[in-house]
């Protein structure tokens, strides 16, 4: 199984601390291999999936519903939406999710009839 993508906002923060050291002259072969484990995925072979409810089947729509699993485990996450990670998928994606399902349509034809969560979004990384 190949190794998950980098998490593209650590690895940014990682290569803009490198470019600070370097131009102080301190930077050194070990701070650039920290950015190429980040590249490896940090060594993880499983992997993270992300349930989001969403209020529509826009990625801007507010989340009402989040799920989250990380190398096998399942997350605690805060009860409050509020202290959520993320407020809608946007969000999400912006930190390096991507999404692997989009919303069922079919279940929103007829609300009699729904036996889906409807907005859910599924990501992964």
């Amino acid at each position: 199984m190949a190794a998950n993508p980098p998490d593209l906002r650590r690895l940014r923060e990682q290569l803009t601390a490198a470019l600070e050291l370097h131009s102080r002259g301190e930077l050194t072969e070990a701070h650039l291999r920290e950015a190429l484990e980040l590249l490896d995925g940090e060594g993880r072979a499983m992997q993270d999936l992300l349930y989001l409810q969403a209020s529509s089947t826009s990625p801007f729509a507010s989340i009402n519903g989040i799920r989250m699993v990380c190398a096998g485990e399942d997350v605690d996450l805060p009860r409050e939406p509020a202290e959520w990670p993320y407020q809608t998928v946007m969000d999400a994606l912006r930190d390096g999710w991507r999404i692997i399902s989009f919303p069922n349509l079919a279940l929103m034809m007829d609300e009699s009839r729904t036996v889906g969560l409807g907005c859910e979004f599924i990501l992964e990384r």
